[in-house]
């Protein structure tokens, strides 16, 4: 029957097959020319063999039922009440800077916010994370955990000078006090977002982009302040060398220390969050050490070569293994994909040459322009079919390695659902 499929939309959880349904269908014509038919006389699949898909009749579109979870509900909730706090943050940097220098600090902040954005656009690609998750993960950093620097910070202060009659010094906040209030803020936002988005946290990707989004927002609100305050005491030429400092020496620092913090609670997420508290704390303390070498070393620096010189056989090194580890986990992640999509094209959920498509960069590429030409521009649907595919491998993943509870089962089935919708969708008129 013929069915109006709007561009990037599909068919509504109740409208799809509940076997799933992958048979009896053509395969996408620019990946093979040859008809698909399910496997016939496929027995009964083993533990860690995906269920063979039943034969079903295309589904007539209805319009999709908005549905708002929980967790969504819990998100806005948290979204909203963080903008809040982000603008009491603001205010309390207008109210002792200045306005003119808050706006200029805010306006120069921007620009390593948008490197540190596209880098981690970059890392998030092959299985984007829930745009929620991410605002609130920006807000905590800039907002939620500078408020607890700050609070926690100035309690400090004022505790010092009530038992000794002295602040502390400013190597102790620099190299200890610092190190520890921020990066457990930070870790502590990281960890919220292991509990709020289980089914999206699986592995120590999607550890480094949450802890990068948390890193970026906090460093974001720092600069702010850091930019203001240069102005307001050393005028043009002060601001511009804390800029070449913060904006072009070390953008990523931030993320750098919050990356281990990330990384550490993602292997937790691989053994289905057993010791998760464990792995975050082995995390936060590597973070707590790196970033007490950042700021502590400053205090023993002399001169503009000895800090060159530490900074290229230091900084340089540590970053760099971030960057080799990060492309190490994201071509795990493309072979588990890959591995997992085989299993289910062996059961009839996929032809060969869809799980080469969907697990590889050239394949997705390939087949994202090839939806360009449908008519309506469906290239959206099939960037959809990607995302799902990858999710549904993922999920996999959980199951066969001993996660295998009804979250996963359930999940399991949504998404052989939601691929078969994303297909027919591509297919139809």
């Amino acid at each position: 029957m013929a069915n109006e499929f709007p561009g990037d939309s599909r068919p509504s959880p109740s409208a799809r097959p509940s076997g799933g349904g992958a048979a009896n269908h053509q395969p996408l014509q620019i990946y093979t020319g040859s008809a698909f038919s399910n496997p016939a006389g496929f027995g009964q699949p083993l533990y860690t063999q995906p269920v063979a898909p039943h034969s079903w009749v295309q589904p007539v579109w209805t319009q999709p039922v908005a549905r708002t979870s929980a967790g969504a509900i819990f998100g806005i909730i948290g979204v909203a009440v963080l903008s809040l706090v982000l603008l009491c943050v603001l205010a309390y940097f207008v109210i002792f800077l200045g306005p003119a220098a808050t706006l200029v600090g805010f306006l120069i902040a921007l620009l390593p916010l948008g490197i540190l954005l596209a880098a981690i656009r970059w890392i998030d690609r092959w299985e984007p994370e829930p745009r929620l998750a991410l605002l609130f993960g920006f807000l905590w950093g800039a907002a939620g955990s500078i408020a607890i620097a700050l609070i926690v910070g100035l309690t400090i202060e004022v505790a010092a000078v009530a038992a000794t009659g002295e602040s502390t010094t400013s190597f102790l906040q620099a190299a200890l006090q610092a190190p520890i209030v921020e990066e457990s803020a930070k870790g502590i936002g990281v960890l919220l977002l292991f509990f709020a988005t289980r089914k999206h946290f699986t592995g120590p990707v999607d550890g480094l982009v949450y802890a990068a989004i948390v890193a970026a927002g906090f460093a974001f609100t720092e600069n702010i302040q850091y930019f203001a305050l240069a102005l307001v005491e050393g005028g043009i030429g002060e601001l511009t060398a804390t800029f070449f400092m913060r904006a072009v020496l070390s953008p990523f620092a931030h993320v750098t220390f919050t990356a281990l913090t990330g990384l550490a609670i993602g292997f937790a997420a691989l053994r289905n969050g057993r010791g998760v508290i464990g792995w975050f704390c082995a995390g936060l303390i590597g973070a707590i050490l790196l970033h007490a070498l950042w700021n502590g070393a400053a205090f023993f620096i002399s001169s503009l070569e000895s800090y060159a010189l530490y900074y290229a056989l230091i900084q340089v090194p540590i970053f760099s293994a971030l960057i080799v580890m990060t492309i190490l986990v994201r071509r795990h992640e493309i072979r588990l994909t890959h591995a997992r999509l085989s299993e289910y094209a062996a059961a009839g959920w996929f032809v060969p040459a869809e799980v080469q498509m969907l697990a590889s960069w050239s394949g997705r590429r390939q087949a994202i322009s090839w939806a360009r030409t449908l008519p309506g521009n469906k290239s959206r649907v099939m960037k959809q079919f990607a995302q799902d595919a990858t999710r549904l491998a993922f999920t996999r993943q959980r199951i066969i390695t001993g996660r295998n509870d009804l979250v996963n089962r359930t999940t399991e089935q949504e998404l052989l659902a939601a691929v078969a919708s994303d297909r027919q969708v591509l297919l139809g008129p």
